[in-house]
């Protein structure tokens, strides 16, 4: 009867207990791997079954203006010419042969801008405490010289400055770990870190005085590189 010897079977226990440490590091770096996610990522959007003109190809769209238009301006008692009313009806025509209700969409539109107005400036609770890997552009709040600890990343160049500043959900306010070397204001950067939504005013210096921003997410950034 063969019997194993104990060299065989320590040899074999080291094989598997390195396997499965090998196993467990490559599921630890998995689940630790940044989310890339972009700015609309930030946002958060009606669904299709929420937003029916949302299923509408451009054509479609375009058709429906168009019955919009001159319906909107009959109800306003303003004048309407017998083209604008044949292409209303045309438009109309071809909306209900491709199974577009156009009487319900156009009861919708009032609900549905409602809706959009309301979600302009919704945190996505989806990304909450998510380690992410976001692309934007630095706006620096804390810095030693070239040195930067903390700032605003908005998603064009000269956001907050030389336009009115985004929606809240469309800035992040980034503290970093260490220091990050900036070129110039509005360096193109690479993100990484835990994303959470919260709230806050801060305050943006600026050549003529001082402005307050609605910022809609914080970020603890544990890297930072140019993009």
């Amino acid at each position: 009867m063969f019997e194993p010897k104990p060299t065989f079977i320590f040899c074999n226990w080291r094989r598997g207990v390195a396997l499965l440490l090998t196993l467990a590091a490559s599921t630890i770096a998995y689940a630790q791997a940044p989310q890339e996610i972009k700015w609309d990522d930030l946002a958060v959007r009606l669904s299709a079954a929420e937003n029916p003109f949302a299923r509408l190809s451009e054509v479609q769209l375009t058709l429906l203006v168009d019955v919009a238009s001159a319906r909107d301006r009959k109800a306003r008692g303003a004048p309407v010419s017998q083209d604008e009313i044949a292409n209303e009806r045309a438009a109309a025509e071809k909306l209900k042969a491709a199974g577009i209700d156009v009487d319900a969409l156009l009861a919708k539109r009032q609900e549905i801008a409602e809706k959009k107005r309301s979600l302009a400036t919704a945190i996505n609770p989806a990304l909450e405490g998510k380690l992410v890997r976001l692309p934007g552009y630095v706006l620096p709040l804390e810095f030693s010289g070239k040195k930067v600890t903390e700032f605003l990343l908005v998603p064009w160049y000269g956001a907050c400055i030389h336009t009115p500043p985004p929606p809240p959900n469309q800035i992040v306010h980034v503290k970093a770990d260490k220091p990050f070397d900036m070129n110039a204001p509005f360096d193109a950067v690479w993100v990484t870190g835990r994303i959470a939504g919260s709230t806050q005013k801060t305050s943006v210096f600026m050549t003529d005085g001082t402005a307050e921003i609605d910022v809609g997410y914080s970020l603890r950034a544990t890297d930072i590189e140019r993009y």
